[in-house]
């Protein structure tokens, strides 16, 4: 079983009583390293909850362009680190012969944190990756009051945030708002790719007819990722960005943030979002 949280003893402050600062255990989501290798060769480090690295590998490899299929992949296997006791933080790939090298420039491969998402790429035109699935022409339509009912369910399903308080989720949906599977992780880029990754596996792509819902903002990046897995839907409890509003526009792409009780914000393909 992979370590999504871990125990740790704190000194507790409350200021509002007049009770003397205690000592007491609290859990601690985990963040780890994960290094994605092909063929043996290192693509990306990226720090992550561990839990479903191979779903988080193949979301990453689908969402960079690097795949467009579960049929890319020969194998995927989580391979011996040099750690002791082994923490198995290494998941090799192989691509199948006739898939392309990734083109990448050794000196700056990917690396990837939990608050920022991928910092490797050498130009800002290597960041804009197009997607191979016409988002535009999804004839989804969502209930508004469905939309507002989601939150709710993604944060009842958050298990590990339930003890640390410190996840990010990423779930979806279909547009009855029925939940096919959520993942948690301390990057949210990391929880999409969780997502997708088991998308890729589960042979569901393109994800036409779904909706993508995620904890906190939606960025450039989770915008970028949802629309190369064919999502035609992203929401967020949060804000957008102007990138990402921008894409998901150029995308054909319906973007929702601010989604919190009855109230939501629908910046771009309104008319996927019905009342």
């Amino acid at each position: 079983m992979a370590r999504t949280s871990t125990r740790r003893p704190v000194l507790k402050i409350n200021l509002d009583t007049t009770g003397a600062p205690r000592r007491g255990p609290d859990d601690l989501a985990a963040e780890e390293p994960l290094e994605i290798r092909l063929r043996k060769q290192p693509l990306a480090v990226t720090m992550r909850t561990p839990g479903q690295d191979i779903d988080l590998t193949i979301g990453f490899l689908l969402t960079e362009g690097i795949i467009s299929s579960a049929g890319d992949v020969v194998t995927a296997q989580l391979c011996a680190g040099t750690d002791t006791p082994n923490t198995y933080n290494v998941v090799d790939v192989t691509l199948g012969p006739d898939v392309p090298p990734p083109v990448t420039d050794p000196s700056r491969n990917f690396y990837t944190t939990s608050s920022c998402g991928v910092c490797g790429k050498a130009s800002i035109d290597a960041v804009r990756t197009r997607s191979q699935f016409d988002v535009a022409g999804d004839p989804m339509a969502v209930p508004a009051g469905t939309l507002a009912m989601l939150p709710d369910r993604l944060r009842a399903a958050q298990r590990t945030f339930e003890r640390t308080g410190g996840l990010h989720a990423a779930g979806l949906f279909t547009a009855a708002g029925e939940m096919l599977v959520l993942r948690e992780d301390v990057g949210r880029h990391n929880a999409v790719d969780k997502v997708i990754g088991w998308a890729v596996r589960d042979g569901r792509l393109p994800l036409a007819g779904h909706l993508l819902l995620v904890s906190g903002r939606a960025s450039f990046e989770l915008t970028q990722k949802a629309w190369m897995a064919g999502v035609p839907l992203l929401a967020a409890v949060s804000a957008p960005s102007t990138l990402a509003a921008e894409l998901a526009d150029e995308a054909g792409m319906t973007l929702v943030g601010f989604l919190r009780g009855a109230t939501m914000n629908v910046y771009t393909s309104a008319h996927r979002v019905t009342l």
